[in-house]
Parts: structure tokens; sequence; C-alpha cells
């Protein structure tokens, strides 16, 4: 067993080893304040035959007891991931998949667990650590160590490894995977943050993480093991100098044919060719013969892009493929677009509805309420195949988040906007940057449907090839542009900063020369896209949809809900069904009402807000007299502000007989003296007419319900 403690951020990380899941190859136990995650690594100790890609999955799992609770529904024990344990298990993954060896074919799952939740403490960051410790402890063949540091910005100061409460508040929040050299993995948003403030998060993160690399390097040489030989899939040089002369200019004629569907024939045609015409000199061996042609598309790809400066399409580096937008296009959806960026296509749609269609999201640290919803649905048919439809993947959930996360930055807030907005994204065609075309399109649906956005959102994908001496950044890529490049680098964003950020690499590491030059193209891109899209429509529509629901907000302090709810609830009650609306309070006093009819819900706000006013001292009122005594009388001015007009503060001379001054109905000024601490209030009609007549005084413009 070793134990060690080390400080990143400002809460010690411990971790150890030895004592939990022995008989895995590697594991770990991490601990944070009191969040405490296990993660285990294990290897198959044969290949599975007959794949072209490495074989990695990594699971992500929450126990219900880690926060003291029992699982909630009929079944009580854990079933299915959650979304946001997709979106954990997959940061995981994107942080350790690029430094497994390319030609591993061994099985690998990484399990990542957590015991104990602490909800200061997020355990996304002890997990990718986690992950990368078990695996250089482990005799499987992986080229760490990497570290997991969330960087938040709060004010003018990035804060390493924030606690949940500080993440709150801080205006950009990323997750961020490095090793020695660089950048891994990124993922996260900010609000409009500019290109520099990026990249200082990016590398304040990178040197934080040092001390933790430097531990894991050194448990490397003290309690790992020695790393197995794994069978390698290693073609002889005179099956590689065959397949070479079989298809060398076949496939380079095949791969540069700019349209995705022809090309994808075309190069299937030329392995088939390639396999018939080899079977017999070299039987059995189609693995090989197929690992090799797609090396030799691999290599035929990034040298004219290095040579030429020519990609697959015949664009430059830096072009951007063909655009066009269309909005409002169907015509029951309160807003909708079809967003097209060359070969791919979104097409999207934006739905209003009330607090009831909010989504709920049960966590380990209890119910959370999500008012803006974005989902992404990726169909066999948008790359021409056939698969049976079984609910969402983990790339469509990620997408999904990467999207909802650059939107969510610009939306109005709940009180001016008190709907629930749920934004949907059918990918109709896809060869590259589905994800950032949800943006765009989202972007574009909820300018359709008159949700007074701050600002439009664009995103773009950027790749890399990086070869030799050169570093060449690629605008807008293809699909083959990212099988074949080195990074995937989505970008989204207003005219004036980053929304969203997702990066993955292929090469272990980015360097930050590189990262400063793939941003600036970034944000080129990204504001030509967004001029292409402000053609279209330039800014929010004025009004909803006919079809959309009609819902108005009020703030009221805490102490009058039980004002407007009334005994047994009669109140609020009586003014749902007198105006036909529905009228949803919430504990802070947002209180929102609901109606397809938009008079009827401002007559329900007319009600709510004459029940609900405070009285100003010193401000002028006209109120109605609802009982007169032979001490005074009562005012009402607002539904629930009534007053004593005391006897003495009628009139200057001495009042003889009250109930010939004033009756039950009439309306009378007065001027509020003063409202003792339990509520009641003191009126004086003489100072009013005194104030209105020598003072300019005005009287309160309230319309009076009694």
């Amino acid at each position: 067993m070793k134990r060690e403690e080390i400080l990143i951020g400002e809460k010690e990380i411990i971790i150890e080893t030895g004592r939990l899941a022995k008989q895995a190859n590697g594991s770990v136990l991490l601990r944070r304040g009191d969040t405490v995650v296990l993660v285990t690594a294990v290897m198959s100790d044969d290949i599975r035959e007959g794949i072209d890609f490495f074989p990695l999955t990594v699971e992500y799992i929450e126990k219900a007891a880690a926060a003291g609770k029992i699982p909630g529904g009929y079944i009580k024990r854990e079933g299915k991931p959650a979304t946001h344990e997709i979106l954990n298990a997959r940061v995981i993954d994107r942080s350790i998949r690029p430094l497994f060896p390319e030609d591993l074919k061994n099985e690998v799952q990484v399990v990542a667990t957590v015991l104990s939740a602490d909800p200061l403490y997020d355990p996304d960051i002890l997990c990718i650590s986690g992950a990368s410790l078990a695996l250089m402890i482990s005799d499987i063949p992986w080229n760490g160590p990497v570290v997991g540091i969330r960087i938040c910005k709060l004010g003018i100061n990035y804060i390493i490894n924030p606690t949940r409460d500080e993440r709150q508040f801080a205006t950009l929040d990323f997750l961020i995977t490095v090793n020695e050299e660089g950048l891994v993995m990124v993922e996260g948003h900010a609000n409009e943050a500019s290109e520099n403030e990026v990249l200082e998060a990016f590398f304040t993160a990178q040197e934080a993480a040092k001390p933790f690399i430097e531990l894991m390097k050194r448990w490397r040489v003290e309690v790992g093991k020695e790393k197995v030989d794994y069978k390698k899939l290693e073609p002889s040089l005179e099956l590689i100098e065959a397949v070479k002369k079989e298809a060398i200019d076949k496939l380079r004629e095949a791969v540069f044919i700019p349209e995705k569907k022809p090309r994808q024939k075309a190069i299937k045609k030329v392995y088939k060719e390639v396999m018939e015409a080899l079977s017999e000199a070299f039987p059995a061996q189609e693995g090989e013969i197929n690992l090799i042609l797609n090396k030799l598309k691999h290599d035929l790809i990034r040298e004219r892009i290095v040579k030429e400066g020519i990609r697959i399409d015949g664009r430059r580096a830096e072009d951007i493929r063909n655009i066009w937008c269309e909005v409002g296009w169907l015509p029951r959806a309160h807003g909708s677009a079809i967003f097209t960026r060359g070969e791919t296509q979104a097409l999207v749609t934006c739905t209003l509805g009330s607090g009831e269609d909010e989504q709920m999201v049960e966590t380990l640290f209890g119910e959370e309420r999500e008012r803006f919803m974005l989902h992404y649905n990726f169909p066999p048919y948008s790359v021409g195949e056939i698969k049976p439809f079984r609910g969402p993947g983990r790339r469509e959930i990620g997408h999904g988040n990467l999207a909802k996360m650059a939107l969510q930055s610009v939306l109005p807030p709940e009180d001016d906007f008190p709907y629930a907005i749920r934004v949907v994204s059918d990918i109709s065609e896809s060869n590259g940057s589905s994800s950032m075309a949800t943006v765009c399109g989202g972007t574009l649906a909820m300018m359709d449907a008159g949700i007074p956005i701050s600002k439009p959102v664009a995103g773009i994908a950027m790749g890399l090839i990086q070869q030799d001496d050169k570093v060449i950044i690629l605008s807008d890529i293809l699909g083959d542009e990212d099988h074949v490049g080195d990074m995937d680098f989505k970008v989204a964003g207003t005219v004036d900063g980053v929304t969203a950020i997702q990066l993955d690499n292929k090469i272990g590491s980015i360097s930050k020369e590189v990262m400063e030059r793939a941003l600036e193209q970034a944000k080129k891109g990204r504001l030509f896209i967004l001029d292409k899209m402000l053609s279209v429509i330039k800014e929010p529509r004025k009004e909803l949809s006919p079809y959309a629901p009609r819902i108005l907000a009020t703030r009221i302090r805490p102490s009058r809900i039980r004002d407007l709810i009334g005994p047994g609830g009669r109140t609020i009650q009586d003014i749902q069904a007198e105006t036909n609306t529905k009228i949803i309070i919430e504990e802070d006093g947002l209180v929102k009402i609901y109606s397809s009819d938009l008079s009827a819900s401002q007559k329900a706000l007319e009600r709510i807000e004459d029940l609900t006013k405070e009285v100003e001292v010193g401000k002028i009122y006209k109120g109605v007299v609802t009982a007169v005594k032979d001490f005074g009388a009562f005012v009402k001015i607002y539904y629930s502000a009534e007053g004593l007009l005391h006897i003495s503060e009628i009139q200057d001379q001495r009042v003889n007989n009250i109930y010939q001054l004033l009756k039950v109905g009439q309306e009378v000024v007065v001027k509020v003296l003063g409202v003792d601490r339990t509520g009641k209030i003191r009126l004086s009609r003489k100072q009013a007419l005194k104030d209105l007549k020598y003072n300019n005084a005005k009287i309160e413009n309230v319309k009076q319900k009694v």
C-alpha cells in the first residue's frame, strides 16, 4: 500500500493504492474533502480480432450511498447512467484515449466509481487524474501521465480546482486535461471570453498540473508494474509493397473526389478491387490489407495538404464551405431554422413552455431544475446508413451538451423571459462539425421564436495537420479531415468572445503556439459565419409565435407569498379561475403566469401586483373607505394594504360627526404617515391634501379593485 497527499489548488488531494481492487491491472483511490473516488483499469489478455480501432470503454458510476441517499423510483438500485454520468465518462475517455499505442487491440476498460460525494468538490477532476494514475502503475501499455484540472475565472483571478459554490459565479469554467507537453483535452464554457483569456486559462492549468505529473511519474517507478508486450498486427514489407502497387493510383484519385457519397463509393470500390487482386497471393490477410489501405488513405490526404495546401474538397486551409440558412420554415413550431454548411445540415426547432415543462434532474446533491434544454439527434440517414433507433448515444449526448453550453450564456434572465426553452437539432446530413451546425441553427431558431438573446452565437470546428516542421490549421473540417487530422477543436462564440470550447487531440498534446494560432483562425471563421446568419435574420422577432404560450412574471417579497396564496389557497385559486390562467410561485418570490391569452395573463398580473404591492411612507395614494368607526375610518389602498385614517387626520377642523364626512365605498386621497413593525399603516387625509395643494405632490397611479 502507498499513500500520499498533494496540494493542487487550495485543497489537498489524497492518493492511495494497494488496498482496494487489487485484481485489476491498476487501481487507485483519490480523495478531496469528503469526495472519494475509486478508479480501476483492466486489460484483456488477448486481442479483439477483426477490428481496426482501439477497443477502450470508460464507465463513470455514482453510488447513491455516496450522498447518503436511496435511489428514487420503483427499483431501488442504480440503473442506466444519467446524462451527467455519460458526460463525465466521455471526458475521461477523451483524456486518456490519445495516449494508448495506435496498434493496441486488446480490450481495455476504465471504471471510475464515486464512493463518497462532498457537495463542495466535484469528482470529475479526481476521476481523470485517477484514470491516469491507475494506467501508469498498471502493466497496460500507455503513454501518460495526464492530470485533470478545472479552472474558473472569478473577476480578474483564475481559480484552480474551485468549489462548486465558486463555480456558480465564474465567467469562465473549463475542465482541462494536460500532460508535460501541452493540452490533451478541453471542455467548458465562458461568458464571451476573449481569445487571450482562453489561452491564459489553458496554460495556467498546465502550470498548476506539473506537481501532480511529477508525482505520477515517481509512482510509476516506485509501485508500477512492468508493461506487458502486446500482440501487434505488423504486415510484412512484401504485403505493404503489393498493396501500394495495386492501390496507390486508384486510391489517390478516389480520396480527392469533393463530394462525400461519391468519394466513399469510389474508396469502397478500390478496397474491394485490391482485396480481390491480392486474395490468392496473400490468403486470409484481409485485416492486414485493410490496415495498409487505411494508412495509405490517411497519408495521401495529409500529404496533399502539407505539400500543396489543398484539402479533400479543393479548399485552402482557412476556407469555409458554402453556407445557406432559412428561418420560420415550419408553420407550427414556435421557432425553426435550417442551417447548412457544405454537406452538413441541421434542422432545428425551438419550443417555449411553462415551468412545468422544465427538466428536473436528480443528482447526488438533490434535484436541480433546468430551464434550458438542448437535444441533439443524429439519425442514420444523415450519413446514408441504416441502423435501429435506440435512443441517444454517448456522442449525441456529448454534442448536445456542447451546443447547450455555447448558447446558455446569451439567454435572457428568467425574470425577463420566464419560459422553459427546448431546442432540438436533427442532423439531416452530416460531413463534419454537426455540433457547431447545431449551435448556429439553435441561434437562428431561438431568434425566430422571439427569444431576446443578448447576441447571436456561431460555432466552427478546427483541425490540425502537424508533420515534420509544418503546422497547418484547418477551418471548418470535414469528417474525413477529422479522422486523419491531429486535433478536433470546436469553438463557439459571439462577435465579442468565446462561449464554449471542446478540444480533442490525437498526438498527445497541443502547444501554446499552435493554440494561439488556432484560436485566432477560429475567430475569423466564427465572424464570417455570423455574417451569413445575420443576413437571414438580424435580430430576435418582436412577437412570439401565435402558437406559443403567453407567460408573464413578476417578483414579490417572499414574506408576501402567503398573502397571494390566501387562506387554504383560496386567493390564488380565485385569480386563476377568474382569469383562466395558471400561476406558479417560486420560493424566492418569482411569480409566473401562464396563459394562451396575453390579455388574461396581464389581468392576472394586475391582480397579483395589487395584492402584493408595498406602500411607501411619505407617498400619497388614492384609497377606498371600507369601514367607518367612531374613532376613524379604514381605507384600502391595495388588496393587501389597508390602513387607519384616524379621526384627527381627516381634516384640520374638529370632526363632530365622522359618518357625515365618510361613507363606505367613498374614494379618498391619503398620505402614508408610517408602518409599524406589525404592518399596521397610519394614514392622513389632511396631510395628503396639503401636499397636493402646496408641494406639487403626485398621487400614485394605482388601479383600484375592491
